[in-house]
């Protein structure tokens, strides 16, 4: 699941608010972010089959960069009108149309307009590992998840679980969140590299 996107970061503290509430209000209030992430893919019977670790930030509305180091290097750009993917082993680049991408990539989706809910149902989906957690299920069928869960904490979100179709399940964690920090616009162009292969729109 190389592809699988998260970019997700602190909200403020509601101690009294509901999970949804939490984080309409993180949309409502966080323009840019970044963090470091570790994310850890189990297979359908819960065996852990991938382990990446990498760093991400966004500006909105629509900009964000998704970056893996480790076990390998890929970059994943929104620019605000497309999502580029380029997988430097490869030297390859798939973009598509950022409204296309808005239902199959979580960090497009949170870096996007506030109102989620026009793609995503939300509801309340419990408390586990200290953390309140929100359902964030896509309307679309041609999404690339079956399901998004969003852990909150008093801090904000500090993690994320994505369910495909085939029962994989991609978990992040958020470490070193710094909230509304100044990014440069820069950051969130994205020019193919010489003699890269480009797929898609």
């Amino acid at each position: 699941m190389r592809g699988a996107l998260l970019a997700v970061l602190l909200a403020p503290a509601l101690a009294l608010a509901s999970g949804v509430e939490r984080f309409q209000s993180y949309l409502r209030s966080t323009q840019t972010a970044r963090a470091d992430f570790e994310q850890k893919v189990f297979d359908r019977e819960g065996k852990l089959v991938q382990q990446s670790k990498g760093s991400f930030a966004f500006l909105r509305p629509g900009r964000f960069r998704w970056s893996y180091a480790q076990p390998y290097a890929q970059l994943i750009v929104g620019d605000g009108a497309r999502v580029w993917i380029y997988d430097e082993d490869l030297n390859q680049v798939t973009v598509r149309a950022m409204a296309r991408a808005l239902g199959s990539t979580p960090a497009a989706l949170l870096a996007g307009a506030a109102d989620v809910e026009r793609a995503f149902e939300l509801s309340e989906a419990g408390v586990r590992d200290g953390l309140e957690w929100l359902a964030a299920k896509p309307r679309e069928r041609e999404a690339g998840f079956e399901r998004i869960l969003l852990g909150m904490g008093t801090a904000g979100v500090q993690a994320m679980e994505l369910t495909d179709y085939f029962g994989q399940t991609t978990v992040l964690r958020f470490s070193g969140i710094v909230r509304n920090p100044p990014l440069d616009a820069a950051a969130f162009r994205f020019v193919p590299p010489k003699g890269a292969d480009v797929l898609g729109e």
